[in-house]
């Protein structure tokens, strides 16, 4: 379930105002998707990814990847994306703010000496991804992307074939110790070295009955001291009442609704991390720079980021 080369240029130059016209949103975004059957093209290093994706539901990756001008999407997943931008347009702030800030925090790791990086939730690798950022400035860098979600994983398997020390494994990152375990996972980290643990844009897709806060804590376990983790919450934080229950309604059509929390309830699931400076923040005012700068106030941002060393 994450701004990116790949961004529509009229999401940066325009907003969308909560009446903007179904015409006036569809022509912010391009270009039309492949059929799932271009996507599958037998020819990745996995082979049989399983089961096919529901197309009948919108998915909350393929939508973030709709928003980031992405082209593993689906007519159902646009047509909900288009109306949460037009009911909540914030929606599509965060998702620029949250790549923002992705960039920013693999290079912080990486000058920090960290160059393992293990990507829950990573979605579809639309350019400006974890693995593009780190090979930037360390080649060596190793990234293990985790998703469950078939679609991204396909597209992953077909971008993902020549690139060194990277590798994409489906997986639920709910399920630690599959993912823990999995060859793209065991076989490419080194835990006995830091690994970043990134959890961008996907701890409030993971409801509250499923413990997400112990979750990180399994992943902290399993890394050595001198890991981190990295995580980008959806908070709500610029959304009207009407916008949150206009978001609530439109996700709980997805297979993973939205669970929004506040800065306190997303400080707890942290709980056992030494934050570092500035903390727990809304997304622009994580570490911004000259070369990754936020492209919305902080007022907008609708979202917190932080990151943990163990």
């Amino acid at each position: 379930m994450r701004v990116g080369p790949s961004l529509p240029a009229a999401w940066r130059q325009r907003s969308v105002s909560p009446t903007a016209s179904r015409s006036s949103i569809e022509s912010l975004f391009e270009p039309a998707p492949p059929a799932w059957e271009d996507i599958i093209d037998g020819q990745h290093p996995e082979g049989d990814l399983g089961d096919d994706p529901d197309l009948s539901r919108p998915n909350l990756a393929r939508m973030y990847d709709y928003f980031l001008g992405g082209s593993a999407n689906f007519e159902i997943d646009r047509r909900v994306a288009e109306e949460a931008a037009e009911r909540a347009p914030a929606s599509v702030t965060f998702a620029v703010e949250n790549r923002a800030f992705l960039r920013r925090v693999v290079r912080y790791l990486l000058d920090a000496g960290v160059d393992q990086f293990l990507d829950l939730g990573s979605g579809v690798p639309t350019a400006g991804n974890v693995h593009e950022i780190a090979h930037e400035r360390a080649p060596w860098a190793r990234v293990a992307y985790v998703d469950h979600e078939p679609v991204a994983v396909a597209h992953a398997q077909r971008l993902l074939r020549d690139s060194p020390n990277v590798t994409i494994t489906r997986a639920d990152a709910r399920d630690t110790a599959t993912v823990l375990n999995a060859p793209g996972v065991s076989g490419l980290l080194d835990f006995d070295r830091p690994v970043a643990v990134l959890a961008v844009a996907l701890l409030h897709a993971i409801p509250d009955h499923d413990d997400p806060g112990a979750m990180l804590a399994a992943y902290r376990d399993a890394c050595c001291t001198g890991s981190a983790v990295a995580v980008s919450h959806l908070a709500g934080t610029a959304f009207t009442s009407d916008e949150q229950q206009a978001v609530r309604e439109l996700l709980e059509a997805t297979p993973t609704p939205v669970t929004l929390r506040d800065r306190e309830a997303i400080g707890r699931l942290l709980t056992g991390y030494r934050l570092v400076d500035p903390g727990l923040v809304l997304l622009p005012d994580w570490r911004s720079d000259d070369e990754n700068p936020p492209r919305h106030s902080a007022a907008h941002a609708n979202g917190y980021a932080g990151v943990g060393w163990c």
